[in-house]
């Protein structure tokens, strides 16, 4: 029986939220990236690129990074690389071409692409001739088919409406737009200068040349935000009418990610200033009719990730949600980060040993993760919840080997004291997230995370509201 998720009005309880300070991971994976480890390497990923990519008619999902951006936003924690010089693009694209060759013996064959990502960095950093170039590589080594979900991040500051144009005519259908705030004071504190033409250009745009979707990006916690000052941001984002919207919390890292240091600490909103933000801007989206799909993510109601998520078929991936993440994820590029069989594998970071390990005709794989029998139950589950928020436990008692109760008896005593703030409702048959809980899925995911439990880890993981 496959737990079918369901739409609850929304429900932001200020006090329960406030009451459970904690982090935790986003959940993109499980186990998360910061288990990964350099004992998993090439041979490993080609011995499962080998086993599980067998036949060519698989669909598969396919994840490419570019690194590169010409200017620095200070929030930004993102692999990047600052430059202004597009020939070290052509550099890096020679690696990528080199990169798709020593992947292609491996293959099996042309896959049908189910879904494609252009991440970053700045991915419009490439020139269309670029970004034809890679269309190109693509082409050559995976089959695009109609109803693929082919998306890229877009920095409305250097793209112009022929340029997307293009882009429609390459084969992209979803596009996210990275906004962050319209608010001219917050944009200079962050070095974002953004103009509302430019970014209404890119969106008019994107509907002309037919693409299904438009995603834009905002996030709250940022310096001199206050719930006052986000009430244009949002109105005028409204205005472009998106099909989904992002509402990223910021977290000030200033030890961890350097641009940061650059960001007057005394200006950044405190807690209760950030949670009167979240407050309106939840409030303000479910009045609109904007459905919350989970954690930050919002939708038209007809939008396909609404409509998943009213199924059951809504998916978790390391772009976060889809309804494509069922597949093998290939990754290609500098630190991206790849999900074929029971593996999770992540290239160098580094360019130079990016470079370095194509150079000497291996693929740049620079850690990596193979799950154990545990690990894709607890998986399964977690994916269940942070997508469908609920819990059938009987389909898991044939995996686990176990009934439920017994193989989980340590996190079901957690659950119930998690059900007596009102986060979820729970039986001896399953458990549902309730409304308020939903702003609380990662707290209630942490309960079967493992590694958080029995292993420590030096990440620092972002608050989970």
């Amino acid at each position: 029986m496959q737990t079918v998720a369901f739409t609850p009005r929304l429900d932001f309880d200020r006090k329960l939220i406030a009451s459970l300070p904690a982090t935790g991971p986003r959940y993109t994976s499980y186990p998360t990236a910061d288990r990964f480890h350099q004992q998993f390497g090439e041979s490993e990923y080609l011995d499962t690129l080998h086993r599980s990519l067998a036949g060519a008619d698989t669909p598969v999902s396919l994840y490419l990074h570019i690194p590169f951006c010409t200017t620095i936003c200070y929030y930004c924690g993102c692999n990047k690389i600052i430059t202004k010089d597009k020939s070290r693009a052509d550099a890096y694209l020679d690696y990528l071409e080199r990169e798709f060759a020593l992947l292609a013996p491996h293959l099996g064959g042309k896959h049908p692409l189910a879904q494609l990502h252009f991440g970053g960095g700045t991915p419009t950093f490439l020139s269309d001739e670029q970004l034809e170039r890679v269309f190109g590589m693509i082409r050559r080594h995976f089959a695009l088919v109609s109803e693929g979900e082919y998306s890229i991040e877009i920095d409305p500051r250097k793209v112009s409406r022929e340029s997307v144009h293009k882009l429609g005519k390459l084969g992209f259908n979803r596009m996210s737009v990275g906004i962050q705030d319209f608010d001219p004071k917050v944009q200079a504190a962050v070095n974002r200068i953004q103009s509302l033409d430019e970014t209404r250009t890119v969106i008019d745009a994107a509907r002309e040349a037919g693409f299904k979707s438009v995603s834009v990006d905002l996030i709250y916690g940022l310096p001199h935000q206050s719930r006052d000052s986000i009430k244009p941001t949002l109105d005028t984002v409204l205005s472009l009418d998106p099909d989904r919207i992002a509402l990223y919390h910021y977290a000030h890292l200033p030890h961890v990610f350097k641009p940061q240091r650059r960001i007057d600490t005394a200006v950044v909103p405190d807690s209760e200033e950030k949670l009167d933000i979240l407050q309106y801007a939840v409030r303000l989206l479910d009045e609109r009719g904007y459905v919350f799909i989970g954690m930050d993510h919002f939708a038209k109601p007809d939008d396909e990730l609404a409509i998943a998520l009213r199924e059951g078929r809504l998916q978790r991936n390391f772009q976060g949600y889809s309804t494509h993440a069922d597949c093998d994820l290939v990754a290609v590029g500098v630190s991206s980060i790849g999900k074929v069989g029971d593996t999770y594998s992540q290239n160098e970071k580094d360019l130079s040993r990016y470079y370095a390990a194509i150079d000497a005709g291996h693929l740049p794989v620079l850690r990596g993760y193979r799950l154990n029998r545990d690990d894709v139950l607890r998986r399964r589950l977690i994916q269940d919840l942070m997508c469908r928020f609920a819990l059938d436990f009987a389909d898991y008692e044939s995996e686990a080997g176990a009934p439920f109760a017994n193989y989980f008896a340590t996190e079901l005593d957690d659950l119930r004291g998690l059900a007596k703030l009102g986060l979820l409702n729970m039986d001896d048959k399953g458990l549902r997230v309730s409304a308020k809980g939903r702003f609380l899925i990662r707290n209630i995911a942490m309960v079967f995370d493992y590694h958080l439990r029995h292993k420590e880890t030096a990440a620092k993981y972002s608050q989970t509201v």
